[in-house]
């Protein structure tokens, strides 16, 4: 018979059980309205942590916040690393947040990043557990290199949403999601694109620590989603355009 676990132990997936991995000595992450900050230290070297928790869609509120942390990080910090936890739904479907231009918000937030690692900052991001659409594209694909833990949701649209807007069959979506990689959710369809660089599992700590040191960010995506055989077309193009 299983031990039930004590009302106290943080499930696997929360933010702190995966903090405890990835950062045994300790951090310092505080979680504000489901915005996550703070510092902790990977093999010597004070890492910056910013991210959400609890699928919390991305609003104009948590993008400026996580854009704020970001250009805090580089005004005070020049040079530290910093690691994106991704845990959202997606960007904020409400009538305010689009009248408010959500967009700019979170295009404001890639470009801080973006600034970051112009500055010197190595970037990375790591899926703990979801990662959907536009608060996944403008957090944790705009590091230097992507992660993802094991049992991570990652999509950018459902397969019913997909046939709404493309007018395609579901079923023939989910024909297609059956052998293409574009279509199908999960962290190794991801990875065989090159959107994830690699799939953490056993010691996190030893594996962040790795990853800081081969971050670099120099954007090899699309090569490596040609290399495993997950994205046959877009390196051919792009080589054929530089080429032109």
């Amino acid at each position: 018979m299983s031990a039930i676990p004590s009302a106290a132990t943080p499930p696997a997936t929360s933010w702190q059980a995966v903090a405890a991995r990835l950062f045994p000595l300790g951090h310092q992450i505080i979680e504000t309205d489901r915005f996550l900050s703070g510092t902790a230290q990977v093999a010597g070297t004070t890492v910056a942590v910013i991210g959400t928790t609890d699928h919390t869609p991305i609003g104009v509120e948590i993008a400026l916040a996580q854009a704020r942390a970001v250009l805090q990080t580089v005004r005070d910090h020049l040079g530290r690393p910093i690691l994106i936890l991704v845990d959202t739904q997606g960007q904020r479907l409400r009538h305010r947040d689009e009248m408010l231009g959500i967009n700019s918000y979170m295009a404001h937030l890639g470009k801080c990043i973006e600034l970051a690692r112009q500055r010197g900052h190595r970037v990375l991001g790591l899926v703990y557990d979801q990662a959907l659409s536009g608060g996944f594209i403008t957090s944790g694909l705009m590091a230097d290199a992507c992660y993802a833990l094991p049992n991570a949701t990652i999509r950018v649209m459902g397969l019913p949403a997909m046939a709404r807007i493309t007018k395609v069959p579901e079923e023939r979506l989910v024909e297609l999601a059956g052998h293409s990689p574009v279509f199908a959710p999960g962290p190794e369809n991801y990875l065989r694109m090159g959107g994830i660089e690699a799939i953490w599992d056993g010691d996190l700590a030893a594996q962040l620590a790795q990853a800081l040191e081969a971050a670099d960010p120099i954007d090899r995506r699309s090569a490596t989603g040609l290399a495993r055989g997950g994205r046959l077309l877009a390196q051919t193009v792009i080589t054929t355009v530089l080429e032109a």
